[in-house]
């Protein structure tokens, strides 16, 4: 499976059906959509995954969503998708890329550590304080983000 990823332009719509798999809050999507850039993955002509990243200190890049649609989850996507990201922020001259993920996420944790991310710490009940309904998976609460980085130079 050849997988074709390119940045959203403004005449893609937003997949918000994508980005609400890995965020339930579309006020969260649309404040950081807004500020950073959405890439976009197809394989064999459909949309399966989607990245968004936004700069947030001197040279340090966030992937603040991250998505494969449900059908395709499984087949490698997310971890080129995040390796993708990888690529995107060393060519844009960044020192470190951030990931954040909850603390029930532990499919997402698992890749992210695999991809070369390291723990780097917790935002104690972020998903409390900026989500209205509990987020709940794996059978677990979500309520810290467990912040990771990788250091790209």
């Amino acid at each position: 499976m050849e997988l074709i990823c390119r940045k959203r332009t403004g005449d893609d719509k937003i997949p918000y059906d994508l980005l609400l798999l890995a965020d339930p809050s579309r006020e969260m999507i649309d404040d950081y959509i807004g500020r950073g850039e959405c890439y976009l993955a197809y394989a064999d002509g459909e949309l399966v995954g989607e990245f968004v990243l936004i700069a947030t200190h001197p040279r340090t890049l966030e992937i603040v969503n991250v998505a494969v649609r449900e059908s395709r989850q499984g087949q490698g996507i997310g971890k080129a998708l995040v390796r993708k990201a990888i690529e995107i922020a060393r060519t844009a001259g960044a020192a470190a890329l951030e990931i954040g993920t909850a603390n029930s996420s532990f499919d997402q944790l698992r890749l992210y550590q695999r991809c070369g991310f390291r723990i780097v710490g917790v935002d104690v009940d972020f998903f409390v304080r900026h989500y209205r309904e509990p987020i709940w998976e794996n059978g677990l609460r979500a309520t810290d983000m467990i912040r990771l980085r990788i250091e790209l130079q």
